[in-house]
């Protein structure tokens, strides 16, 4: 019985047939990885490319694998490679299939659409569930894994990895794989020969959402809230999600940019998009989510409890009126204007818009009256009785 069950199991075992790969040809999928990105151990999802011809690879990794990352990913590889290939062929992703039809043929993702319609490349895409249909990059997966990524990785940023990866890539040309005539750079040459070329203007790799402002001047995108100036409150907008950045449009004017957050109902404030409206409603400022954590110079404190010393509430509005010059200049100039004024005893607004200002256009401040000696000086005296008794007299005669 145990010889019958092998053999069947033997039997029913699926076969392959040996391939060939002309040049020009490419296949395309993710793998994911352990690693230590700004010292935050995370899982990392690696955007793999591979052209079977020459088994020339390009691999890049992203914080998620998601629309705007696949975009990027190719967008990215083109741009390595110099060129389009004729095809790529893919599992079914969502990212690229929206839906497999009956007869197998697949309906495309509106995204993915708008790439091959970019690149006018043929897309082609293996059986469900099958990956040995694109064992070229399934088999660069498990190699970049083991040789690229491994021990764990550790970098500051997601950009500093993908340069090493770019480098390991680039390293790789020169192997001479066993059974293959020639090194994978020198293969490559028949790849690129048979690409698609010029290589078109980059595709704007990202995800496009249209919303409306909330009226805490939020936007939602991906569980996310993100801020923008109070002023567009309650109008429609559009959401552009790259992998790195989320930017925010009305009509043809970029409102907001943003680092993007893969977190789960976050919420990413720009404190200058509130400071409009915290002017005209000073009593939030101590409690405004948006200016909680926001470092400042510890000088800004420092006017701030001189202003308010002085001028009680309103002090707190010039205060604001002071934070909103960081909407117009540097905030190290301003932060030196606020500096200088408080050295000089001149507590204030202007004063401190007039040295910022004297700051950037190089010319000294003047701020001491002596320096107008055209004006009229005021000379104030102190009212007396006999001052009034002078009139009655002047009066009465």
């Amino acid at each position: 019985m145990k010889d019958y069950v092998l053999g069947q199991r033997q039997r029913s075992r699926e076969m392959f047939v040996p391939l060939v790969h002309p040049p020009g040809h490419a296949q395309a999928d993710f793998g994911e990885a352990v690693g230590i990105i700004g010292g935050v151990k995370r899982k990392i999802h690696f955007f793999t490319f591979d052209l079977p011809h020459s088994d020339a690879g390009f691999v890049q990794a992203y914080p998620a694998e998601t629309t705007e990352a696949f975009c990027d990913g190719h967008v990215r590889a083109f741009a390595f490679f110099g060129g389009v290939p004729q095809s790529i062929l893919y599992d079914n992703t969502r990212i690229a299939v929206a839906r497999i039809l009956g007869d197998g043929k697949r309906q495309r993702t509106r995204v993915f659409t708008e790439l091959q319609s970019h690149y006018l490349f043929e897309d082609r895409f293996g059986r469900p569930g099958k990956g040995n249909d694109k064992g070229k990059v399934e088999g660069l997966v498990g190699y970049a894994r083991r040789n690229f990524l491994v021990p764990i990785p550790v970098f500051e940023s997601f950009e500093a990895l993908n340069a090493y990866l770019l480098e390991c890539c680039r390293r790789r040309q020169a192997d001479r794989l066993r059974g293959r005539e020639g090194t994978i750079g020198e293969r490559l040459e028949r790849d690129l020969a048979a690409f698609q070329t010029p290589l078109p203007p980059p595709y704007d790799a990202c995800e496009k959402v249209a919303t409306t402002v909330s009226s805490l001047s939020l936007v939602r995108y991906r569980l996310n809230d993100y801020s923008v100036p109070t002023t567009y409150g309650h109008r429609e907008v559009l959401v552009r999600g790259y992998v790195h950045e989320v930017v925010i449009s009305c009509g043809a004017e970029t409102i907001a940019r943003h680092v993007r957050s893969y977190e789960r109902e976050d919420f990413v404030f720009d404190p200058l998009h509130y400071l409009a409206l915290l002017e005209q409603k000073i009593n939030a400022l101590d409690q405004a989510a948006p200016l909680a954590g926001w470092q400042l110079p510890e000088a800004f404190a420092t006017l701030r409890r001189l202003l308010e010393a002085r001028m009680g509430k309103q002090g707190k509005r010039e205060f604001v009126q002071v934070l909103r010059l960081i909407e117009v200049f540097r905030i190290d100039d301003v932060a030196a204007g606020v500096r200088d004024a408080i050295d000089r005893g001149v507590i204030g607004f202007d004063a401190v818009k007039h040295l910022v200002l004297c700051r950037i256009e190089r010319r000294p401040p003047r701020l001491d009256m002596t320096v107008y000696p055209y004006l009229p000086r005021a000379n104030v005296a102190t009212t007396s009785a006999r001052t009034y008794l002078d009139l009655l007299i002047g009066v009465t005669s």
